[in-house]
């Protein structure tokens, strides 16, 4: 039987079982969900159970625990190692949802839910190519599973069981399911993630908020010099002013980048796709090169001061904001960490202190792409999309991706399935059925020649 017949055949269980893990509200950034963080890891102990491992097993870290299994067809044979995470971004605004969030909907060809793509769609695309490709009597090799509930909150503790538990988690590939293609006509295999760093930032002040009138033009005011400070980051052109900043960035070769230059794609379309009148970047750079291969500096939130409805003139006592970079390869996040910090208590001004506290971060990866396994699968999607996928390298980060392979010694390979249409961390995020069940094809394509 073919992928696609045996899709057709279980497509109601299918949607039943993946119905049954959305339901599941498991928001690791809010502690109230604590055990649907639990009853989460519990279900996916028990799907893959059904899919046909031979052990499933829930296992505790320093934070959320972690669900492994295992699928031993030969000691001898080679082993891949599947890596997805199955806790989930909040949903506010809830009002902007068109449905319940948690209550899974197929409309349109679609399926709308949080979790519908990121990550639980995609993991579970993971999982039915396994099981596929098991039923079917295709599957050459070893599989494990290691599916994490704190991926969306930085992967706390992550790293420390990897590096407690290295033998166990031994293999020659990593397979994950947690990244877009370029559109639902134009496949693509990742090769490369940004890394991340992040801190926040408090501007402290006078003692206490002070009458603007009385005080103003006498007392520095803490949201206008945190104002300062991160307007001077950035030059006129987009480039980082931070001393050595540029200095581990990768020079990507002429051919990488004409390669990226095979992606479709439209400065105007892209504009007004997001309502924006212009778009801005780096001097020198594309647009698909300023979002794959090069770095970024941005203020994710900021606040201080009287932000209520009406008018209260207060100078305020601080200002606070939270700051992150977007790194290339090469580019350590704990060194750009360290460099932002010495940058912002170098240019603060005597009359504010500060305050800078680095949050969760990560390096950036880049995959080969003349590695035997990314050749299975580039022939993988072929045969589930009817084209060759193009290689590119995408914007976000997966921190643990570089952990995996400084840990374990592993590279992994990006088999995402997900579209920018899709809205993950928005509200109303969705994923195309298609898209889907050909990622399934593909998945189990890639079985059928790996470790043949």
């Amino acid at each position: 039987m073919e992928a696609k017949q045996y899709i057709e055949k279980n497509r109601t269980r299918f949607y039943d079982e993946l119905f049954s893990l959305i339901r599941i509200p498991s928001i690791s950034a809010q502690p109230e969900h604590q055990q649907d963080m639990r009853a989460c890891a519990e279900q996916w102990r028990k799907l893959l159970l059904s899919a046909g491992v031979d052990t499933a097993e829930i296992m505790e870290t320093s934070s959320n625990p972690v669900v492994f299994a295992t699928k031993i067809i030969d000691p001898s044979a080679p082993t891949v190692l599947v890596y997805a995470h199955y806790d989930v971004m909040p949903v506010e605004p809830l009002d902007l949802w068109d449905t319940n969030p948690f209550e899974p909907v197929i409309r349109d060809g679609r399926l709308w839910a949080r979790g519908a793509d990121d990550d639980k769609g995609q993991s579970f695309l993971q999982v039915k190519g396994f099981e596929i490709a098991l039923q079917e009597g295709w599957l050459h090799c070893n599989v494990k599973f290691l599916f994490e509930g704190g991926e969306e909150i930085g992967s706390p503790g992550l790293a420390e069981f990897c590096a407690k538990h290295k033998e166990m988690l031994k293999s020659d590939i990593i397979l994950v399911s947690d990244n877009s293609m370029v559109g639902k006509n134009v496949p693509s295999i990742t090769t490369g993630l940004r890394g991340l760093a992040y801190w926040e930032v408090e501007v402290i002040g006078p003692n206490r908020d002070l009458h603007s009138g009385i005080f103003g033009g006498a007392v520095a005011n803490p949201i206008n010099v945190l104002c300062k400070i991160i307007a001077d980051i950035t030059d006129k052109d987009g480039h980082i002013t931070i001393p050595h900043f540029y200095d581990d960035v990768e020079e990507v070769s002429a051919a990488e980048r004409a390669m990226l230059a095979e992606v479709p794609h439209n400065d105007k379309d892209y504009a007004e796709s997001v309502g924006v009148k212009a778009l801005f970047g780096e001097e020198g750079f594309s647009t698909l090169e300023r979002t794959a291969i090069r770095p970024t500096f941005d203020v994710c939130g900021i606040w201080g001061g009287y932000t209520a409805e009406g008018s209260k003139t207060v100078l305020p006592s601080k200002a606070t904001a939270k700051m992150s970079c977007r790194l290339v390869p090469h580019q350590q996040h704990e060194k750009i960490s360290q460099l932002f910090i010495d940058y912002v208590y170098s240019v603060v001004p005597d009359y504010v202190t500060v305050k800078v506290t680095p949050m969760h971060g990560g390096d950036g990866y880049v995959c080969p792409i003349d590695m035997p396994a990314y050749k299975i699968a580039e022939r993988a999607y072929e045969k589930a999309f009817g084209k060759r996928p193009l290689a590119v390298r995408r914007g976000g980060s997966i921190p643990v991706i570089a952990d995996f392979e400084k840990i374990l010694g592993v590279k992994s390979l990006l088999m995402g399935f997900g579209l920018e249409s899709n809205a993950i961390h928005s509200p109303n995020e969705n994923q195309q059925i298609e898209i889907m069940e050909k990622g399934i094809i593909a998945v189990a394509e890639f079985y059928k020649e790996f470790g043949k």
